[in-house]
């Protein structure tokens, strides 16, 4: 389980320490109405992968495990960021380009990194300089997709309930930790309906909570010299959503539909000494930013039973869609 969440750690690797030769930091250069809008702006799509991530493949059938049966799975799920999130256009700007910017999100390409000028006047003083805007991942990431691993034990429990766990204890270097809790409760329905329950045909109701924090230590980097610096990510992820398989000997057919939502914190703390040529400004603690996401979601699904060992796949239509495969051991 360990090395799972090592995944959720290199996206923010990836974004804040990749890309810090390419000038991230530089936004903060603007001043203080605008480099929350920027830093925003490049971050987003990759927070909105994540909880779109973190509420898929909580299940690969609508069938509860008899009491006290289990299964272990692993799976990745790949939220796939749309073309139009790869870049950003952010206008009435009072520092940067002169009132707008058009630039790659953490989205999108790498070789995206045209000419920023900053220029604004503070307490009497101007401050100018020029940097190029940070590239995005993109070349980095599988299918240009936020990757999101699974890994979670569920148990069978009296009354046709079933309940899932995701746990990570805080892991990872001395740059970078995070942690990792979830939770779903599924309640199979199936005899509401009658004799479907002598049928092939399996439904279920499930909700689920999954919450990550990731701690990052900032370095100096260019124009920005950093101390004590640390970015604090804290994501929260919600779905409820019915659940209906069809169950066979060797193939199983599953879907669902519901509603998923989350949200997330960024926190840059720290003091941050900027350098504008000859000049320079000192900002303290400079970034505190919310992100939301969330909408209705259908998923799709398969899974090929041998024996004990599953394997399954399916594929979910929401704002960012969400592609997901894994094995699991199963017993009872």
């Amino acid at each position: 389980m360990k090395k799972s969440i090592l995944i959720f750690l290199g996206v923010f690797a990836l974004t804040f320490n990749a890309k810090a030769q390419d000038g991230f930091e530089g936004y903060l250069l603007a001043d203080n109405n605008d480099r929350g809008k920027l830093i925003d702006a490049y971050i987003d799509p990759a927070m909105k992968g994540l909880i779109y991530g973190m509420n898929n493949g909580w299940y690969h059938t609508a069938k509860v495990h008899k009491p006290f049966g289990f299964d272990i799975s692993i799976g990745l799920n790949a939220s796939i960021v749309p073309e139009a999130d790869e870049m950003f256009t952010l206008s009435g700007l009072t520092s940067v380009n002169t009132g707008s910017i058009t630039a790659a999100s953490v989205a999108g390409s790498e070789d995206n990194t045209p000419l920023t000028t900053v220029n604004f006047v503070e307490n009497g003083t101007t401050y100018s300089t020029t940097f190029n805007a940070p590239g995005g991942v993109k070349e980095s990431l599988p299918l240009n997709a936020v990757p999101a691993p699974a890994v979670q034990l569920s148990l069978g429990l009296p009354a046709k309930f079933e309940v899932s766990l995701r746990l990570v204890p805080k892991v990872g270097s001395d740059d970078v930790k995070g942690n990792l809790f979830g939770l779903g409760l599924k309640k199979e329905i199936t005899s509401w309906f009658g004799p479907m329950d002598k049928t092939p045909l399996h439904v279920s109701l499930l909700a689920a909570y999954t919450t990550m924090t990731v701690d990052y230590n900032i370095n100096s980097s260019g124009d920005v010299s950093v101390q004590d610096g640390l970015a604090e990510f804290k994501l929260n992820a919600y779905t409820v959503q019915a659940v209906a398989s069809l169950n066979f000997p060797i193939i199983n057919i599953y879907g669902g539909i519901g509603y998923g939502s989350g949200n997330s914190t960024l926190k840059m703390l720290g003091d941050y000494t900027l350098s504008y040529g000859a000049l320079s400004r000192t900002i303290s603690d400079p970034i505190n930013s919310e992100f939301n996401a969330g909408g209705f979601r259908t998923t799709i699904g398969t899974r090929l039973s041998l024996g004990f060992l599953k394997i399954f796949g399916s594929y979910t239509l929401q704002e960012y869609n969400t592609a997901n495969l894994g094995v699991a051991i199963s017993i009872r």
